[in-house]
């Protein structure tokens, strides 16, 4: 009989040419189970997806009482939806003022879509600026915003009019003109192996838009939701964004994002013209009463006052390994650069036969990446850390 993984690797489009084929018949916590029983240990969360980790009661109660009442009915913005504007007002009421009035889609990557729109509409310029080694999607549109020529080449030609400017480099600020629409940056910049802001560089590139009139646009699509050990990472700087991007650990699971703005800015996508953006599926009744689930948990349970300590293990555990060079980190995302990417790739491997998952960077292949779910407890880092020793070890 044909197996799952054959089946896998037949009918369902790739993504690169050594997929680690982890078959998951379910998953809970921050465990994963195949269908042979064992369990791997999920530190990476899907890339930061999950900060209740999998199956959390909240979440699954609140998508199986929305599945019973009522599913998709129309393309969002249309109908008065209950768990739509919850969820909204719930976020608003979390946000500084200016950040108010959300639009709800179904990715990530279409949240950076819909903010390099409405910053190109509310200042009718034609320029944006993005960071070089950022990741803000794989649409044409958000796929141009990226730097890198291995993953844009085979694609052009790509938007025109992105400049890319240097993370933290203070000098490259004059690049932001009059003719610069929005600066979309990521708060803690991720692909590149875990770089956070530095907090003098985000206050001169907040007065450079504010000075340029451009808009100040965060992607917190995967440092939000807890993972710096602030609900949002940007409070933890001090400098509040013109447009706020979130996105991944958001639906607990479910599919969502969102950009959030003012109701001024908003309100130029609907009209001239009318429609200026629209999705189907975005904010779908099922994911936004998963969202409005999580968000509560999350707050409720106090997780995000333990991100530091727990991240203060990772480091305690792991950092006189040989193998490491350097821990980057902000709260629970970590990067161990080992130097090396052969190395990298093997402990992946090696980790992953011990019941462990890791992961790397696109743009940082010489190191490893730590992103799980914030309900991890110490023991489970203990473990998990131990088990990357031993691969460490190997490799």
């Amino acid at each position: 009989m044909i197996s799952q993984r054959q089946l896998f690797l037949k009918h369902l489009a790739q993504t690169s040419d050594a997929p680690l084929q982890l078959e998951v018949e379910r998953a809970h916590g921050v465990w994963l189970y195949g269908p042979d029983g064992k369990k791997t240990l999920d530190l990476i969360s899907g890339i930061g997806m999950s900060p209740l980790g999998h199956t959390h009661p909240a979440v699954v109660a609140a998508v199986q009482d929305q599945a019973a009442r009522f599913m998709h009915v129309m393309v969002y913005g249309e109908y008065v939806l209950e768990p739509q504007v919850q969820l909204a007002q719930r976020l608003a009421g979390l946000l500084p003022e200016g950040l108010d009035v959300v639009y709800l889609v179904n990715s990530g990557t279409e949240a950076t879509e819909g903010a390099m729109k409405l910053a190109k509409r509310v200042t009718g310029r034609p320029e944006l600026v993005s960071c070089q080694n950022a990741y803000h999607g794989s649409t044409q549109g958000a796929m141009s915003l990226m730097s890198d020529p291995y993953y844009t080449d085979a694609y052009r030609p790509l938007l025109p009019g992105i400049r890319h400017i240097r993370y933290n480099e203070f000098s490259d600020l004059e690049y932001i003109t009059t003719q610069t629409a929005g600066v979309v940056l990521e708060t803690v910049q991720a692909e590149s192996g875990i770089h956070p802001p530095d907090a003098f560089w985000m206050q001169a590139l907040r007065d450079r838009c504010t000075e340029t009139g451009a808009l100040l646009i965060f992607d917190e699509i995967q440092c939000g939701y807890g993972r710096t050990g602030h609900l949002w990472a940007f409070e933890g700087i001090g400098v509040q964004p013109d447009v706020l991007l979130i996105g991944k650990g958001m639906g607990g699971g479910m599919p969502i994002a969102a950009f959030i703005s003012s109701h001024e800015r908003m309100n130029t996508l609907s009209q001239s013209p009318v429609l200026g953006h629209i999705t189907t599926f975005g904010g779908h009744p099922v994911s936004s009463a998963a969202a409005l689930a999580t968000l509560d948990a999350l707050l409720e349970s106090g997780l995000i006052e333990t991100v530091h300590r727990k991240s203060d293990l990772f480091a305690d555990l792991l950092g006189d390994h040989p193998a490491i060079r350097e821990i980057r980190r902000a709260g629970l995302m970590l990067a161990l650069d080992l130097g090396d990417a052969d190395r990298v790739q093997r402990v992946i491997r090696y980790a992953l036969e011990r019941g462990v998952v890791a992961d790397w960077f696109l743009f940082n292949m010489q190191s490893i990446r730590i992103a799980p779910p914030l309900i991890i407890s110490e023991e489970e880092i203990a473990q998990g850390c131990a088990l990357l020793r031993q691969a460490l070890d190997q490799a």
